[in-house]
């Protein structure tokens, strides 16, 4: 994830990591303890992903 500061206090510009190939394409748009170590901003939200398949492609889940 890349900041981007902007003129207004505590504004950011948030440019996630985009992983795309012929499949479609996957990244992490929030993660609280990237944000939080580029911010200094403590969020109550922990992480969001985004995704696209095209047709055909099989998609896994990773449990942790």
């Amino acid at each position: 994830m890349e900041i981007v500061e902007k003129v207004l206090t505590d504004a950011f510009v948030l440019k996630p990591i985009v992983f795309e190939d012929e499949r479609g394409y996957f990244y992490e748009s929030f993660n609280e303890k990237v944000f939080e170590s580029l911010t200094g901003i403590q969020a109550n939200f922990i992480q969001d992903n985004q995704s696209y398949s095209s047709k055909g492609t099989l998609r896994g889940l990773h449990f942790q």
